[in-house]
């Protein structure tokens, strides 16, 4: 089984906005875990720390993950995060395979 693991915006401008970002990575975990991946989601680890660590120590810990991955999946809009730029940078250099949303 292929470990895939799930990027995409998580921070928002308000409470509302890192919600319904976290049920977009939820929604992409589900169909995922359908197509028989198992799946790293960082969004649902995380979901209610805000504010516990510095965003640094949780990116850290992403990084990590993503180095155990076989794959990663680009949730839409992930250009427009810094962290999932970052991580898109590192499955490069990793050679993993990159699967974009559509």
């Amino acid at each position: 089984m292929k470990v895939i693991y799930v990027a995409g915006p998580f921070r928002g401008a308000n409470s509302w906005e890192i919600h319904n970002n976290v049920l977009k990575a939820e929604q992409a975990t589900a169909k995922l875990i359908g197509q028989g991946y198992a799946v790293i989601t960082p969004h649902l680890l995380t979901a209610n720390m805000q504010g516990l660590y510095e965003d640094r120590v949780y990116l850290d810990i992403c990084l990590e993950l993503l180095r155990r991955c076989d794959t990663i999946y680009m949730l839409k809009e992930w250009q427009n995060s810094a962290g999932s730029r970052e991580e898109f940078a590192e499955a490069i250099l990793l050679g993993l395979e990159i699967i974009f949303e559509e």
